[in-house]
């Protein structure tokens, strides 16, 4: 399912339009990644909890050149499965 699909379903079992439904989800998105910049961890209770974690540096290797390199440290986003989810998907 793409966003363009879930948009659809939204507007489709929510009774609004589509315009609705990706404006009321793109603000969803916005929130939750705006509470995770803060460090800030997301939780949608039965589905999962998302949160930031920095990923130390690391050596890696270029596969066109087979040089060696360096991967600087950053920060990924972290999904962990809710209970309802983890069962579902058994």
């Amino acid at each position: 399912m793409n966003k363009g699909e879930l948009v659809a379903t939204i507007a489709e079992v929510g009774g609004i339009t589509k315009v609705q439904a990706e404006l009321a989800l793109n603000r969803v998105l916005v929130n939750m990644a705006d509470a995770m910049e803060k460090g800030e961890r997301v939780t949608l209770s039965g589905f999962g909890s998302f949160r930031v974690v920095e990923r130390a540096e690391q050596k890696g290797r270029n596969p066109q050149t087979g040089q060696s390199i360096v991967i600087p440290a950053h920060n990924v986003v972290k999904f962990k499965p809710g209970k309802n989810l983890s069962y579902r998907l058994q």
